[in-house]
């Protein structure tokens, strides 16, 4: 479960206090696949942020499975986002001096996984990928690299995965084999998925859409899907 009780965000801007978001209160189940939509500056990527403890709101609280993020010390959150938590970039945000198999391992290493490069490749051969693993990022598409970035992102078989426009950067044709792949994962993973997008037919594919306005919740309605 995620929950997020009377969240605000305000950043300084000028010498002044500038709202980002606004008394937002939100409740997520566990496995539960939701799309967060809304034009630019909505704050939704803000949002999806605090939700996945990489940054600290102004005011409110922000729990996932039981444990509250905002009264953590830094390195208590690292531990808890690398045991708990997968974030998928637009960018992709890959480490461009590894190959693909030593990105995916890399968060398996962290957490002592004896077997990392091991399942490094498991997870490559998941996502089509088993003939790049020796490939550096500069040596893949821009497909190829959001599958590695998806990879890497279930590594650790985390509870809750957070994507962030994940499709924003490839074509339609690859936005939706990668769409797939986030939903094949999260059905073999049972992973709580929350997503930030502009794909109306992405959000139509998640269980609930979550539409921001001016940093506060505009709708919040089941898609049936």
């Amino acid at each position: 479960m995620i929950s997020v009780t009377k969240l605000s965000m305000s950043l300084a801007a000028g010498g002044r206090a500038v709202p980002i978001l606004d008394d937002i209160t939100l409740e997520i189940p566990d496995k539960q696949m939701i799309a967060i939509v809304g034009a630019s500056g909505s704050g939704k990527s803000t949002l999806l942020g605090l939700m996945a403890g990489l940054d600290r709101p102004t005011t409110g609280s922000i729990t996932l499975d039981g444990t509250e993020l905002t009264t953590m010390s830094e390195s208590a959150l690292a531990k808890f986002r690398r045991a708990k938590i997968g974030y998928i970039f637009q960018s992709f945000h890959l480490i461009p001096t590894l190959t693909a198999r030593e990105n995916v391992a890399a968060p398996l290493e962290l957490s002592g996984e004896q077997d990392g490069q091991v399942r490094a490749a498991e997870l490559l051969a998941s996502v089509g990928l088993a003939d790049r693993l020796d490939h550096y990022p500069v040596q893949l598409s821009g497909g190829e690299q959001q599958r590695v970035a998806v990879a890497r992102a279930f590594a650790c078989r985390p509870p809750f995965l957070f994507a962030d426009e994940p499709t924003g950067n490839l074509d339609s044709t690859t936005g939706i084999q990668v769409v797939n792949l986030l939903l094949n994962m999260h059905r073999d993973f049972g992973t709580t998925l929350v997503l930030v997008t502009h794909d109306q037919h992405l959000a139509g594919r998640m269980q609930r859409v979550v539409a921001l306005r001016d940093g506060r919740i505009e709708s919040d309605q089941l898609t049936g899907s």
